[in-house]
């Protein structure tokens, strides 16, 4: 049987398909999808998850709006010192970081987490000191 080349049109397709599974990954991963100014969240663990690609805690806030935070990925946050043991759901806790660019989700990433008085710091680099 003949080689054929592929069409134009598969290959554009082809490139749309790719760009659609790598772009999403990579913006996420990344913080152009979060304001560049902090946020702090403060309230009341709801669910923990330590599965990769990161780990994630929803925190019931005050006004009762549950947000999704995201940590470090997980080596980042094992080196923080936070792990699947160190809080439990109904612990208070302190989150500052970055809330999303969507201002209808309730959705952030932590650069620190406190917990008890106890400071874990995904990105101490992106800590702003007073």
């Amino acid at each position: 049987m003949p080689y054929r080349r592929p069409s134009a049109a598969a290959l554009c397709l082809g490139g749309l398909l790719a760009l659609g599974t790598i772009l999403p990954a990579a913006a996420h991963h990344g913080w152009s999808w979060a304001e560049s100014e902090p946020f702090e969240l403060q309230g009341t663990i709801e669910r923990i998850s330590m599965a990769p690609p990161h780990p994630t805690l929803h925190v019931k806030a005050a006004d009762g709006i549950l947000w999704q935070v995201d940590l470090g990925n997980p080596n980042q946050t094992a080196r923080s010192g936070f792990t699947g043991t160190t809080a439990k759901p109904g612990d208070a806790i302190q989150v500052l970081g970055n809330r999303s660019l969507e201002k209808n989700t309730a959705h952030m990433k932590a650069v620190r987490i406190i917990l008890a008085g106890q400071k874990y710091d995904m990105y101490p680099e992106r800590i702003r000191q007073p």
